[in-house]
């Protein structure tokens, strides 16, 4: 399995926010613009914390069997893997929504006289903290999972023959 990049969700968050800007801009002049929904950093806030306590709890158990403690639970191959995979889906998906919702942001911080146009900016600005959020645990997640001979194997595979 390869491992996420943090080049590639910092290309995909910037390219997102960047696009997301210029159609503020675009929406705005034609009519009104679309809202950032109230439920965006929370989805976004529940998802790091699904990922976090993921992490956590795996790492735990990892750790007890490590240490070959009697009544530790073995971790499962296939989970771990369908849990890094997870991880990385949602980092993915939040560098992309963060993007977003950050250009969109920066949009509206031209407009904070406006009430409604000031709420729409805290609730982009928390869901990009949130995006922040999600990918922070999923990078974690990842590194909790990583095997210890993926480190040898790297090495060996770098060094010249």
């Amino acid at each position: 399995m390869r491992e996420l990049h943090i080049r590639v969700l910092a290309g995909v968050f910037v390219v997102a926010g960047v696009l997301s800007w210029a159609g503020a801009r675009l929406w705005n002049s034609i009519g009104t613009l679309p809202s950032v929904p109230l439920a965006a950093p929370i989805v976004l806030a529940l998802i790091a914390v699904v990922l976090l306590s993921t992490a956590l709890s795996l790492r735990a158990r990892l750790k007890a069997q490590r240490e070959r403690r009697p009544e530790a639970k073995g971790v499962d191959p296939l989970m771990a893997a369908r849990a890094v995979v997870f991880g990385q889906a949602s980092a993915l998906v939040a560098a992309l929504v963060a993007g977003m919702y950050g250009g969109t942001g920066v949009f509206l911080l031209e407009s904070l006289d406006i009430p409604a146009r000031r709420d729409q900016a805290i609730y982009a600005g928390f869901s990009v903290l949130a995006g922040i959020a999600v990918i922070a645990s999923a990078l974690f997640l990842e590194r909790v999972c990583k095997l210890p001979e993926d480190d040898d194997h790297d090495k060996g595979a770098a060094s010249p023959a």
